[in-house]
């Protein structure tokens, strides 16, 4: 289909394949309130540029399809300056130069000064504006790599020349004139914590994000790549804007090979198991396995999943893959009974019923992360360890977060671990960090709140200090279900906890060779995966296969657990008033609970151990 030439048309003339975030860039222009456009996010990807199924970089996709039968589109970034640009097609832009001589003067001989080039555009928009009804051209403007030019910073403290192009833009996108006229601004960037807040906070100017493809979308490139149409796509240069001719040749190299010579999975399995994967780091993988002669089964499949995972979000998520179910889980019956139920919801598609996230909490070494990997091995979807993204330059932490969301968004279902969450997530106090923390907290919060990802990213909490952790998470709508962790109190069921860690950890016990435990309460998961761990070590050394009883009473015998004390208490004070669900709580802890006055007891309870432990 020929691209959209007048501005003003309806969104009808746009072709089926169109992704969403350009029928909506061309929905917001046909309306004529629009005129300046940021695009955020997937920007450095590949695109689809025509109903052939080749693929190009953003900028091809803009110039030949959004403003294909434009007069002339301008490309400006600081690395090539301000040039025209017409995608493949030679004659156009060879129209294009001639277009921009006459009206503009030549481009070739303009510094890439940011104050040179807006100077000229400048004129070019108020020339634009008075020029005679015949004479006016519809121009795009696309600037690539927009935070260079537009930086986040604090009003008054820009230099000069960037609060001069601030301002220019911002006349130009309030510009009624400018809206009037086929005339379009945009602008690209891949995070919008780097770009201006006076720029992508006015109402006068659209942010799009540009999310990570869709199943449908992997599934298309997959199958254009198999028919040598994608070939070679990302090996190409990502900074062909200003190259036609190059440009044109974007994701045609390569020769049609089946997908089976290379590969166990077919295009629509492969497509759907590459959630959260990128055009270019999909094809990155394709071409590995053809190029390699390393078939792509299950086993290589995973490992180059995982690694372009945690490239694509710069290492600021782990991926990882359960290998344990919640039979794995001694104990904490009521808990898993409800995540079972979960788990078998999410595999009939019964999204709306099930919770936005779970809030685990209770002692240290209660096994709150291994309980929340082995949720995901139960649903059996990827699980993800939300790193560290804080960063010490200003706007980098917005900006990695913005990332993390987009690849969570683009992968689900998926199950995401914050371990220690109290301290990862922040709150809404500033705390002298110029608002980060009150930021950072308000994406998360509205992440978690967003309930078209029901059942699609399943947040997984986990705090030894629920009281610390904001209640804006914690409400109905976000971390709904409050599931709390306590130390075994029964004698048999730490027996079973130390035969399931011997499994673990590779070797075996029999349960009748587990003398008796005389720290009947006093053992977290951690500690006795220790003391199963010693005790191999000393059945190994003595030429046994398993753990044996010699070694494990004597480990035993010898083990002292960690004196807590005041701390210990508060952690399960706190886990028991955080309960949502009575059900969830051991019947040792509710007569604790019962015992100590109620609820309203426990709450003064805990009250006065806070104020405790800050004094120690």
């Amino acid at each position: 289909m020929t691209p959209v030439q007048s501005p003003r048309r309806s969104t009808e003339q746009l072709p089926d394949w169109f992704p969403a975030w350009a029928a909506q860039l061309a929905e917001l222009y046909f309306s004529g309130t629009t005129a300046v456009f940021v695009l955020c996010g997937n920007t450095y990807d590949l695109f689809r540029v025509d109903e052939t199924d080749r693929y190009g970089v953003l900028a091809e996709f803009l110039a030949e399809q959004l403003f294909g039968r434009w007069s002339l589109v301008l490309h400006y970034d600081l690395g090539r300056g301000l040039r025209a640009f017409a995608g493949r097609d030679d004659k156009r832009l060879k129209d294009m130069v001639a277009l921009a001589n006459k009206k503009v003067g030549d481009l070739s001989a303009l510094t890439r000064d940011p104050a040179a080039t807006f100077g000229v555009l400048d004129r070019l928009v108020r020339n634009n504006i008075m020029a005679a009804e015949d004479d006016r051209l519809s121009v795009a403007v696309i600037i690539d790599q927009a935070s260079y030019v537009f930086p986040d910073g604090e009003p008054g403290r820009l230099n000069l020349q960037s609060s001069s192009e601030l301002v220019t833009m911002l006349n130009w996108a309030m510009s009624p004139h400018v809206k009037r006229l086929n005339m379009a601004f945009v602008l690209v960037d891949e995070k919008l914590a780097d770009l201006s807040d006076r720029l992508v906070g006015n109402p006068h100017v659209a942010t799009i994000e540009v999310p990570l493809p869709d199943v449908k979308a992997r599934e298309a490139f997959i199958v254009a790549s198999q028919a040598g149409q994608a070939g070679q796509a990302g090996l190409a240069d990502q900074a062909a804007n200003g190259q036609a001719g190059r440009a044109g040749r974007v994701g045609q190299v390569g020769t049609a090979v089946s997908m089976k010579s290379f590969s166990d999975f077919e295009a629509p399995e492969l497509a759907t198991l590459t959630a959260g994967i990128s055009l270019t780091d999909l094809n990155v993988l394709i071409q590995s396995a053809r190029e390699s002669g390393k078939r792509l089964d299950a086993t290589v499949f995973r490992a180059l999943k995982k690694r372009l995972l945690e490239r694509q979000c710069r290492g600021l998520l782990e991926f990882i893959e359960p290998h344990w179910t919640l039979d794995t889980i001694v104990g904490h019956e009521a808990a898993k009974a409800r995540l079972r139920e979960d788990a078998a919801l999410l595999k009939r598609g019964a999204l709306d019923t099930l919770p936005m996230g779970y809030l685990l909490c209770g002692p240290v070494g209660t096994g709150k992360s291994f309980l929340a990997q082995c949720v995901s091995g139960e649903i059996g979807v990827p699980c993800v360890v939300l790193k560290n993204f804080r960063s010490k330059y200003v706007g980098e932490t917005e900006g990695n977060l913005e990332r993390v969301l987009s690849v969570l968004r683009a992968m689900g279902p998926v199950v995401v671990v914050v371990d220690e969450a109290d301290a990862a997530l922040g709150s809404r106090e500033s705390d002298g960090d110029s608002g980060t923390s009150s930021r950072v907290f308000a994406m998360i919060a509205a992440q978690m709140g967003d309930t078209q990802y029901r059942g699609r990213i399943i947040w997984m909490l986990l705090t030894a200090r629920p009281d610390l952790l904001p209640i804006d998470l914690k409400r109905q709508g976000r971390a709904e279900v409050h599931i709390p962790l306590f130390y075994p109190t029964e004698e048999q069921e730490l027996r079973q906890m130390f035969v399931k860690l011997a499994k673990k950890l590779g070797s075996r016990v029999a349960i009748e060779d587990i003398p008796p435990i005389p720290q009947l309460g006093q053992l977290s998961g951690a500690d006795i995966e220790g003391m199963v761990g010693r005790a191999w070590r000393t059945s190994l050394l003595s030429g046994a296969d398993h753990v044996t009883r010699e070694a494990l009473t004597e480990v035993i015998a010898q083990f002292m657990p960690s004196t807590q004390g005041l701390e210990r208490e508060l952690q399960e004070t706190a886990a028991m008033l955080e309960c949502t669900d009575r059900q969830f709580l051991p019947p040792a802890i509710v007569e604790k609970m019962t015992a100590q006055g109620g609820r309203a007891k426990l709450q003064e309870r805990l009250t006065a151990l806070k104020q405790i432990v800050r004094e120690l």
